[in-house]
C-alpha cells in the first residue's frame, strides 16, 4: 500500500493532500493484476473507476493523437482519471504488454471518501482548478502565437499582392 500510495502522492490531482487521505484512497482502491495482452481499458467503454499502473508497462494502442500503431504507458501512469469523479467513457484502448500490477480508484470509492471528508474535495477541487487554468494559459498563449503567425502572413501576402502603382503623371492644365 505504502508503494501505492507514493505513486499517488506525485501525481497533480492528489498532490498536497495528506498522507492520511492518500492513505485512506488506497485502502478503498481494488487491486487488480492483468495478464500480458489483457486489454486494462477500452475506447469508448462505460468508465467506472481511475486505472494507476503499479507495475509492468502497457500500451496505448488507440485513442486520440496516438502517434504510431502504439504508445508506451509506464508504471506510475493514471488512466482514465475522470472516471473515479464523474460518469464518463475512456477515451483511449490499453493493452498490457508485461504482467501488470494496478489498482482501480472507483468512482463511488471516491464519492464515499469525499462525503466524510469535505477537505479531500476542496483539495482536489483546486488541483483541477490550477490544471484547467494551467491549459488554459497555454490555450491563450498558442492562440497569440497563432495570431502572430497568421498576422504576419497577412502582411507578407499584402506586400506580395500589392499592385505596383504606376508612377503619377503631371496634369496639364489648358491655358485659355
Amino acid at each position: 500500500m505504502d508503494l501505492f500510495a507514493g505513486h499517488l502522492a506525485v501525481l497533480p490531482l492528489f498532490r498536497g493532500l495528506s498522507p492520511l487521505q492518500l492513505a485512506a484512497i488506497a485502502r478503498r482502491a481494488e487491486r487488480v493484476a492483468y495478464s500480458p495482452g489483457a486489454v486494462i481499458i477500452e475506447e469508448n467503454a462505460l468508465a467506472e473507476a481511475a486505472v494507476l499502473i503499479v507495475a509492468g508497462s502497457a500500451a496505448r494502442v488507440s485513442g486520440p493523437e496516438l502517434l504510431g500503431r502504439s504508445e508506451p504507458v509506464v508504471a506510475g501512469s493514471l488512466l482514465g482519471e475522470a472516471a473515479m469523479l464523474v460518469e464518463t467513457t475512456y477515451g483511449s484502448t490499453v493493452v498490457a504488454r508485461t504482467a501488470v500490477r494496478a489498482v482501480h480508484i472507483t468512482r463511488d470509492a471516491m464519492q464515499e471518501q469525499m462525503l466524510q471528508d469535505p477537505l479531500l474535495a476542496d483539495r482536489l477541487v483546486q488541483n483541477l482548478a490550477k490544471r484547467l487554468t494551467a491549459f488554459a494559459d497555454e490555450l491563450r498563449r498558442v492562440d497569440t502565437l497563432l495570431g502572430k503567425e497568421a498576422a504576419a502572413a497577412k502582411a507578407g501576402s499584402a506586400v506580395l499582392e500589392a499592385p505596383a502603382k504606376a508612377p503619377a503623371s503631371k496634369a496639364v492644365t489648358p491655358v485659355a
